[in-house]
């Protein structure tokens, strides 16, 4: 009896041992990583998919509690401070639910991370900010639950939510501007060629005092022994966008010149673009 006892001990254990098979998970795990500005944000979580089903209204009913996607928590993760609906939000790492109904979702960002489903004990103490999203109708079914980082710029971005024909999407502000205007002011105490270029293109791409990026440009160049053509580029560029046209144009031409000396037809096309459209060509 004993002897076949460990026989059926290991013909259990040899089956066992053979059935350990790996399949596709359902609701497959994804993470999405995205710099906003200067913040790091990421996203992890599980992705259902329709299979033939009905999902808002049915499989996730109007007006009740949906984890946001499959399995654990979903979680979203701020390196900075960011803003959100108006409600300061502190770095670190949130789960996001949300509450749809058939024109908006409620979306709620809350400080538990370990988990699945929805808490069993909600807490309203632990939602650290809230928000009311439209609902934006899409023309074509999206098979798999999908979240996007949407309508990036360097103060914010949109977090999308996608699946079915619905499309939400939540706005957030990230902190870019207050960083780099303390990083601007500190430098400029004692600042190099490529400080005053960073700062001057970042001026003008942001639409700050044009004159200000103007004067610490061509300190920028006048610093630098042969200025590139990218940092021609962009002086034409801000000479134009100051209404210096005839600024703009000589300089593009010596931009054009170091582009076409370099081999670098993008360049050559942009100044050449330009020099068009300032009437120079």
């Amino acid at each position: 009896m004993k002897k076949l006892s460990l026989l059926l001990f290991a013909l259990v254990l040899s089956f066992s041992v053979q059935a350990q098979i790996n399949t596709p998970a359902p609701s497959p795990f994804s993470k999405v990583e995205q710099k906003v500005g200067l913040t790091d944000v990421s996203l992890e979580y599980s992705r259902p998919s329709m299979r033939g089903r009905t999902i808002f209204g049915d499989l996730v009913p109007y007006d009740k509690l949906w984890r946001t996607g499959a399995n654990g928590y979903t979680l979203i993760s701020f390196s900075n401070d960011v803003t959100i609906d108006g409600q300061d939000v502190k770095a670190g790492t949130y789960s996001i639910f949300t509450k749809p109904s058939a024109s908006s979702w409620e979306v709620f960002f809350y400080a538990d991370t370990q988990g699945g489903g929805t808490p069993r004990n909600w807490d309203d103490s632990k939602v650290v900010a809230k928000t009311t999203a439209q609902i934006y109708p899409m023309p074509e079914p999206v098979e798999t639950f999908t979240m996007t980082f949407d309508d990036l710029h360097s103060n914010g971005a949109t977090l999308g939510f996608i699946w079915e024909k619905v499309y939400v999407g939540v706005k957030f502000e990230v902190p870019t501007d207050v960083a780099v205007m303390e990083a601007i002011d500190k430098t400029m105490t004692g600042p190099g060629a490529g400080d005053y270029y960073t700062a001057a293109v970042y001026y003008m791409s942001e639409g700050k005092d044009i004159a200000k990026a103007k004067e610490w440009m061509d300190k920028a160049i006048s610093m630098t022994e042969k200025p590139a053509f990218w940092q021609l580029r962009q002086q034409s560029l801000i000479y134009a966008k100051a209404g210096d046209k005839k600024g703009a144009i000589s300089v593009a031409k010596k931009s054009l010149a170091a582009a076409e000396e370099a081999g670098n037809s993008d360049y050559v096309k942009m100044n050449k673009d330009s020099l068009k459209e300032w009437g120079a060509m």
